[in-house]
């Protein structure tokens, strides 16, 4: 029986990613840039819900167009950097190592490294691939769209002006 369960679920998985893989055929190979700011968590703080979330749409468009695994580290270094300024370092450090773990290129999710294109690539997924010439090509093309997408985030999102502490 478990054999048999076994069996199908191998016979499941196989089917799901080849329909997932054919879909993705017949679709653009770069997705238009999006952003839900710091995915599966807080933007800010209680009094300024906003506060970093300049950092993870900066990091977003980083992960939208994925690239090599040296590429990911310095987009993970930089939003520690961000999230260190605007709120300090034990969110920094929280959310880098969140950022570490969940953004693998190799996790079937919608804030992996590289999400701007397909997971596969032929049989394999993307994982940290340099984008091509061709795809450099289509990534310059998304970026006045995807800068419009910053811009109005930065509308609808705004964070409140930090006031220096008086005790300073």
């Amino acid at each position: 029986m478990r054999s048999c369960f076994t069996a199908m679920a191998l016979l499941l998985c196989l089917f799901t990613g080849l329909s997932v893989h054919a879909n993705q055929a017949t679709t653009s190979p770069l997705k238009p840039f999006t952003t839900d700011g710091c995915s599966l968590w807080l933007d800010g703080t209680p009094e300024n819900p906003n506060l970093w979330r300049h950092c993870c749409v900066a990091h977003d468009l980083a992960y939208w167009k994925g690239g090599s695994k040296a590429e990911r580290k310095k987009a993970d270094d930089e939003i520690k950097a961000c999230v260190k300024t605007a709120q300090g370092p034990g969110m920094a450090k929280y959310m880098y190592s969140n950022v570490r773990w969940g953004g693998s290129p190799y996790w079937m999710n919608h804030y992996r490294w590289g999400y701007g294109w397909r997971y596969w690539d032929g049989m394999t997924p993307r994982g940290y691939k340099k984008p091509s010439a061709e795809e450099q090509l289509l990534i310059q093309q998304a970026m006045p769209a995807a800068q419009r997408v910053i811009e109005e985030d930065a509308r609808k999102n705004p964070a409140k002006p930090v006031e220096p502490d008086p005790a300073q």
